[in-house]
């Protein structure tokens, strides 16, 4: 009886730990590669946030501004901190191929690292390799499926170029792509994806790509003499929102209507492309993966709490975007607007939830 008692007792005391959150608590660190101000990485923040204060874990968030030099500056700052003031985790992503000098910096130090929204090719020329392989203190990564971004707006983009009969005078439609970098592996992937779309349609000829850099004023610029280059294109694929939002304002700068004489989409959920979608500004929009990093936390709080996401994968790739529509948009400026109810994040822990088997990491759910 006295066994059974103190069983019991042992169990309590651990389901207490972990519901009481401070105890047991991690200290995160996200070195965000984005600028404070650029919608897709503030929404990113924002929901590790309400994760973090969901399961309960300290997050510290660090803004690169889009400077690979000072996401670089911020691991060697957290480094030499003493060990008591280091952080238990750090989130980073590969944005400008910085994740496996960032592994390096991390060396050492005690800090496990995670890589979110991309993580450096395992046989590319970093030597990065996968995740507890050269860099032991590297326990996993997460990435959304970037190539079903790229591949879901280029074909709704090029249903739209259809329906409006906007061929070129050879018979085809010819699209103008502005993506992001070269390096990133997201963006590679992105644009794979509508390559794939591209292929697959058989009447569209991509007569030019470019790289904006992410950039609203440089894809502005860019397009400016695309449209010089090959007057007849009439379809505009973006790898984000914001280039999309640039080449609308050179398309208007020629006397062009975006959604009526020339159709764009884009990628992202800034309340800004939300309302081009309805307004029809633009014809094909595709988002939810700024999820990654509050997922990400999820998988962290489970591997600090003992249980290894190792039975899944140590590389976890996963779909997470979806093709928004009218609807869709509405519900999701009603349930992650300013006013809504915070997302239960406790819900998808393996930990807190043992019937839970499997990851299910999908935006798409969390707009039913």
């Amino acid at each position: 009886m006295k066994k059974t008692k103190l069983g019991l007792w042992c169990v309590l005391g651990v389901w207490l730990a972990l519901m009481a959150g401070p105890l047991w608590a991690q200290r995160v660190v996200f070195i965000n590669p984005g600028k404070k101000d650029e919608a897709y990485w503030a929404a990113a923040a924002q929901s590790m946030q309400a994760a973090a204060r969901s399961l309960g874990q300290s997050l510290e968030v660090f803004y690169a501004e889009r400077e690979h030099l000072r996401a670089l500056a911020f691991a060697r700052e957290l480094v030499a901190r003493a060990p008591s003031e280091r952080p238990d985790y750090a989130v980073f992503s590969n944005d400008y191929g910085t994740g496996a000098e960032l592994l390096r910096i991390f060396e050492g130090s005690g800090i496990r690292c995670f890589l979110a929204f991309s993580k450096p090719p395992p046989d590319g020329p970093s030597g990065a390799g996968r995740p507890r392989e050269h860099f032991k203190h590297w326990v996993g990564s997460l990435e959304p499926r970037a190539e079903d971004a790229g591949y879901l707006t280029a074909r709704a983009l090029i249903e739209k170029g259809r329906a409006a009969r906007a061929q070129a005078p050879d018979g085809k439609l010819h699209l103008l792509a502005i993506a992001g970098d070269r390096s990133t592996t997201a963006s590679v992937l992105r644009n794979e994806g509508m390559r794939r779309a591209v292929r697959e349609a058989g009447d569209v000829l991509l007569v030019q790509e470019v790289y904006a850099d992410w950039s609203r004023e440089k894809a502005t610029e860019q397009a400016t003499w695309l449209w010089q280059r090959h007057p007849h294109a009439k379809l505009v694929w973006a790898g984000n929102d914001l280039m999309a939002f640039g080449a609308m304002a050179a398309w208007e700068q020629r006397g062009g209507t975006p959604g009526k004489t020339a159709w764009f989409s884009g990628i992202n959920t800034s309340s800004e492309a939300m309302a081009a979608l309805k307004s029809g500004r633009l014809a094909a929009l595709a988002g939810g993966h700024f999820i990654t990093g509050a997922w990400a936390l999820v998988m962290i709080h489970d591997h600090h709490h003992g249980h290894d996401f190792a039975d899944e994968g140590l590389a976890l790739e996963r779909s997470m975007f979806t093709l928004f529509n009218e609807r869709t948009a509405d519900v999701f400026l009603a349930r992650f607007g300013p006013s809504a109810e915070p997302v239960d994040y406790r819900r998808y822990s393996k930990v807190l939830n043992p019937q839970v088997r499997r990851y299910e990491f999908g935006f798409a759910q969390l707009l039913r």
